[in-house]
């Protein structure tokens, strides 16, 4: 494995050098971890749409890689070269024929990544992998669309951000310029009193890092953690202290003894801003609660917060606490929360949590999907299924705890080598084991794969099926858990998957991982090492010297 890992660093250099002597810079870099701001999930259950979806081909569903979820219009769901519209609204805005048992391909955008989604009053805006962004709207609206995707970038700009509200859109181009169109009443896109839904308008701002909008208001974050709202206040939603409107982007302030970390995310609802900070605690200000308007950020009663979310049209707030707690505040059409109510439940996604105060399942942006994997295997048919933890014809238990999965030796023998070694060993006299490695979800995953051929993997289970393929000797497993880092290598998730890579010896992966840093990481290193100082430019090139010399020792 240490020759294949210097080989990998052989060629990132080789590319380093590339890419750092002929200062190539490639436009078409866009940071998975910002889109990943407005969208709070790393991947849902695709379960959670069943109730719509029931009528669709199960391979179609197996396809989908990421999705996004309007309660209103429809679903856009991507599949690896190709995005869908699913829903009578969002197909008749694309001059496309809603069908229940399949959706509809958006012949445009094929084979391109969309990094984001986001819908307002009757539109939904895309912004692409190459920085481009399309819109659909329904034909009464003042978009003109025409009925298909309008291209509203203009030339060779790129964007790496969208956000939008009732009736404007906002769009952070790769360089930290930020730009507006659409609907200007309450002066959502800066300026006077004209809105413009042909021509993009500046809003002045440079440096932007993040953006959000409410329903008629906006806001931006500076990378010098300067935050900035505009758009209508009546509730106090801009956090400047008042309730007048403002036409263009003013400074907030926090006060200086109730913040001192950088703000990691910003976020609105229809009527509210919110502020997560580093240190995991939120502020907010606008209509919080019931008949009470807060017009300076003021804290959120919560600590330890990982990521918040809310939709620009909905009233209520949701909180995701410790990496597992899930919390709700504001109020919908059914329940009012003065103040955050943990929601109960074993809840994994924003999505998950919306189910349970709504009648609708949605998605908070655009999010990846949990990976299925099925077996080709002709063997796995009903009659072996009904093996599978079964009262009435079973031979052997798995005990986790106080929960057991009941199963046939005879099966197991067939169905893996591990298991097929160990009966006849360690196995051969009993009738019952106790699993002390892995949890009863995992290892009951693992056992009903063997029976039906499915698994899910995702980025909370990954950890543990690997390490259970290796330690069970089961390349089936491997396969699956290979691909599915294949697929999920992000800037958000590589931190978690290099040490599988490596840990377990995934050398099959060595080209996937060199091709990420290329395409991913190297051209932002690249620009940020040719801005340098002498003083820097020398340490990286005396390290790269040595680097260089250590692998070619090591490969002699």
């Amino acid at each position: 494995m240490m020759i294949s890992i210097l080989y990998c660093l052989q060629r990132l250099m080789n590319i380093l050098l590339n890419y750092f002597f002929v200062s190539v810079v490639r436009t078409e870099f866009f940071s998975e971890n910002k889109t990943m701001a407005n969208s709070p999930d790393t991947c849902v259950d695709i379960e959670l749409f069943q109730d719509d979806f029931h009528l669709i081909d199960r391979d179609f569903i197996r396809k989908i890689v990421s999705i996004f979820c309007d309660q209103h219009y429809g679903y856009l769901c991507m599949t690896n070269g190709a995005t869908y519209a699913f829903g009578k609204y969002i197909c008749s805005w694309l001059s496309l024929k809603h069908d229940p048992t399949r959706p509809k391909r958006i012949n445009i955008l094929n084979r391109k990544k969309i990094i984001q989604v986001v819908s307002g009053n009757f539109f939904v805006a895309i912004l692409t992998c190459d920085g481009k962004v399309y819109l659909a709207s329904d034909h009464n609206t003042e978009w003109n669309t025409k009925s298909t995707l309008r291209l509203i970038s203009t030339g060779d700009d790129c964007y790496k951000m969208i956000a939008c509200g009732s009736e404007h859109l906002l769009m952070l181009r790769q360089d930290g310029h930020l730009f507006a169109i659409g609907d200007n009443k309450y002066g959502q896109i800066t300026g006077s009193s004209v809105s413009s839904y042909d021509t993009l308008v500046n809003t002045g701002l440079t440096n932007v890092e993040k953006i959000a909008c409410g329903l008629f208001h906006c806001l931006a974050l500076t990378n010098t953690n300067k935050f900035y709202s505009w758009g209508i206040n009546l509730n106090g939603q801009l956090g400047l202290g008042d309730e007048n409107e403002r036409r263009t982007p003013s400074l907030v302030s926090f006060k200086s003894d109730l913040i001192n970390n950088p703000v990691k995310n910003i976020v609105a609802g229809s009527y509210h801003s919110l502020f997560l900070l580093e240190d995991g605690q939120i502020f907010g200000c606008g209509h919080l609660q019931l008949g009470i308007k807060v017009t300076v950020p003021t804290k959120i009663p919560l600590e330890n917060v990982q990521n918040v979310t809310c939709k620009n049209y909905l009233e209520f707030s949701l909180a995701l606490v410790d990496s597992s707690q899930y919390y709700v505040w504001g109020k919908d059409e059914n329940s009012f929360w003065s103040q955050p109510q943990k929601l109960n439940g074993q809840l994994k996604s924003f999505a998950d949590a919306s189910a349970m105060i709504s009648k609708y399942s949605m998605t908070y942006g655009l999010t990846s999907t949990i990976d299925v994997f099925e077996s080709n295997c002709p063997i796995l048919n009903r009659s072996i299924t009904q093996l599978f933890n079964n009262l009435e014809n079973y031979d052997f238990e798995f005990i986790i705890g106080n929960k057991r999965i009941m199963a046939c030796k005879s099966f197991l023998k067939s169905a893996s080598r591990y298991f097929f070694r160990t009966f006849f060993r360690n196995w051969r006299l009993k009738d019952s084991v106790t699993i002390e490695y892995y949890s009863y979800d995992i290892f009951y995953s693992y056992i009903r794969m063997l029976h039906d051929g499915y698994i899910r993997i995702d980025m909370n289970n990954i950890t543990d099926l690997i390490d259970l393929a290796h330690f069970y000797d089961d390349e089936q497993l491997m396969e699956y858990c290979q691909t599915f880092i294949r697929k999920n290598l992000t800037q958000q998730s590589i931190h978690s998957l290099i040490p599988l890579i490596i840990n377990y010896k995934l050398d099959e992966l060595d080209d996937d991982l060199c091709q990420y840093f290329e395409q991913k990481t190297l051209p932002k290193f690249c620009d940020n090492l040719l801005m340098a100082d002498e003083n820097t430019l020398n340490h990286f090139l005396n390290w790269f010297y040595q680097e260089q010399t250590l692998f070619l020792i090591t490969k002699s």
